[in-house]
């Protein structure tokens, strides 16, 4: 696509004579129309909401998308960011406005003992295979590792090593980020902080990243794994307590797996690095008590990497996947999830469900929200509807909200990679106090709103093409 008419939001190929058209400026990638490349980026992992763009903008520099967003900016056109589609309900989407795919920013620039400088598009899972070459890598790994660099940082980025590091974006240093007037600015915790700030987990709102500086750190070479078996979640939750107390593990999860009786059986997952040194088994088991124990020894790139198959797996069967990820105050957790489990069928769950705890004191980034209190657990819901059922995907969308406001009213908050009808209203009580600092930094750094409506964290701005 060459030129933008206004008068109907039509993007062209050509420039016609006489007409209201408008050439769009050069860019080094391309503008495209088709309908596989708009199919796509109407989809994304939980194959709920469907809001087509008018054009997809495959950048081929960072120039490409300071381009774009400027031109929206002058002709009232909404942007969004899609890295590698692993929204849940149309977040990355931009109904009747253009989806930058950042598939093509996706270049290493550089590797140090202590950072890795990469494009908003690069997998964790090829930043990892490069690093460890080098015996390094991020402290965190989200458990899936074929997310993009960007889009996790516009989230959070939690996993099980968050219990010691924090969260992604607890572990970046600078970014690169077009912000949603136009501008590029390179900004960290000692330029631009106050953008710094509200990028790092600000959902696409305020500026779109385009280059992230992470940290690295000397890597391990095997992992050793224990699954530890537990008769009840209040069990499962003390060992995790303890663990996350002492620190014994490097790597702490849970999880809630479904049993041939269609219940849930209770399993605390750790995990201890090495290289050369193994860990001692009966200090590691010490004073938690499981009543099974599985372990085994695997590399540790194979750990980090364990469910990249069986992720890409069920994406191809595109099942709907109405998710809940919910960060609970400790003190209201075992409550909420005793709860749950009298209603909740493994069916219902999508299978395995996750529920670990972490260290409020860690999650550094204003934008991430959660509960007050030194810990708190999140609660992972990855529902899947299988055989594809639109009735059955809303009623455990409806479930979502009804579990929601029960951790609302406890204290609690979302990791906000979920299907959840919010409004703005009950965005502005997911921020919070915070709100007013969010409102301010929408208004300074995307003040015509073009950013990531998907979101729904706005109410719309109403303007006509072509007006300031």
């Amino acid at each position: 696509m060459v030129a933008f008419d206004p008068a109907d939001s039509r993007w062209l190929s050509s420039l016609p004579e006489n007409s209201t058209a408008i050439q769009l400026p050069h860019l080094d990638g391309e503008l495209v129309t088709d309908e596989d490349a708009l199919t796509e980026a109407a989809t994304d992992y939980g194959h709920l909401v469907h809001d087509r763009p008018r054009a997809v903008l495959r950048p081929g520099s960072v120039a490409d998308v300071v381009t774009l967003v400027r031109f929206a900016n002058e002709y009232g056109i909404v942007v969004a960011v899609r890295g590698q589609g692993h929204s849940t309900f149309g977040q990355a989407q931009a109904a009747s406005g253009v989806v930058i795919d950042s598939r093509t920013l996706a270049t290493v620039h550089e590797i140090t003992p202590g950072h890795a400088v990469v494009d908003a598009g690069v997998q964790w899972l090829d930043l990892v295979r490069i690093t460890l070459k080098d015996g390094v890598a991020p402290p965190v790994s989200t458990d899936y590792l074929g997310l993009s660099v960007g889009g996790t940082l516009c989230v959070g980025g939690i996993g099980g090593a968050s219990q010691h590091h924090g969260m992604l974006v607890d572990n970046t240093l600078e970014l690169q980020v077009v912000t949603g007037d136009g501008r590029l600015v390179t900004c960290s915790a000692d330029h631009e902080p106050e953008l710094f700030e509200a990028v790092l987990g600000g959902l696409g709102q305020f500026a779109i990243i385009v280059r992230a500086t992470v940290r690295l750190v000397p890597a391990p070479t095997m992992a050793r794994v224990y699954t530890l078996t537990y008769p009840g979640i209040t069990d499962l939750t003390a060992a995790q307590r303890t663990a996350l107390a002492d620190g014994r593990f490097d790597y702490l999860e849970g999880q809630l797996v479904p049993t041939d009786d269609d219940d849930f059986a209770f399993v605390l997952e750790g995990g201890s690095w090495y290289t050369a040194q193994p860990p001692d088994d009966e200090a590691v088991l010490a004073g938690i008590e499981p009543t099974g124990v599985d372990v085994v020894d695997v590399p540790y790139f194979e750990w980090l990497n364990r469910i990249y198959e069986t992720v890409e797996q069920i994406e191809a069967l595109r099942l709907p996947g109405p998710w809940l990820n919910a960060f609970l105050p400790d003190a209201a957790t075992d409550a909420i999830v005793t709860e749950l489990l009298t209603t909740l069928t493994p069916a219902d769950a999508g299978g395995v469900a996750l529920l670990y705890p972490a260290r409020s004191s860690l999650i550094t980034r204003p934008q991430v929200r959660v509960p007050d209190g030194e810990v708190f657990f999140l609660l992972a819901l990855l529902r899947a509807v299988s055989p594809p059922d639109d009735a059955e995907a809303e009623r455990l969308i409806a479930d979502n909200d009804a579990l929601y406001a029960r951790v609302l009213a406890a204290g609690g908050t979302q990791y906000p990679v979920n299907a959840l009808r919010l409004t703005p209203a009950g965005w502005r009580t997911h921020y919070g106090d915070r709100w007013p600092a969010v409102l301010r930094a929408k208004d300074r750094f995307d003040p015509r709103g073009v950013l990531t409506p998907g979101q729904g964290i706005f109410e719309p701005l109403s303007r006509a093409p072509g007006t300031p």
